[in-house]
């Protein structure tokens, strides 16, 4: 953690391509520089906050291919296509199902 007293959590509802990226990116862009420029990043801290400072904590899904599974493993499942930039190491997140508010999309039908 930063020199400062805090962690930004994070949960995460819908473990779809903008999670798998915004997981990926919070590991690749972990230890970077934060006095240099950094392709892909405005920002390498926010405020008191680095990039290593966002935590996951819960995340939630309706896809049966993701509930269960750590959300390492979940970001590249099923029907998830972004790019992988990182390697994401378990993170002792499991993916917990959550509740079909507004349906179920026409490839998990």
């Amino acid at each position: 953690m930063s020199e400062h007293a805090g962690e930004i959590r994070v949960a995460i509802v819908g473990v779809g391509n903008c999670a798998s990226s915004l997981v990926q990116g919070v590991q690749y862009y972990q230890n970077a520089d934060e006095n240099t420029t950094v392709p892909g990043l405005m920002h390498v801290k926010f405020g008191p906050y680095h990039v290593r400072d966002v935590k996951f904590v819960a995340a939630f899904d309706v896809d049966a291919k993701k509930v269960g599974f750590d959300l390492s493993e979940a970001i590249f499942a099923s029907e998830n296509n972004t790019i992988k930039i990182a390697d994401v190491p378990p993170s002792d997140v499991i993916v917990q199902r959550g509740p079909t508010l507004d349906g179920i999309g026409k490839y998990y039908a």
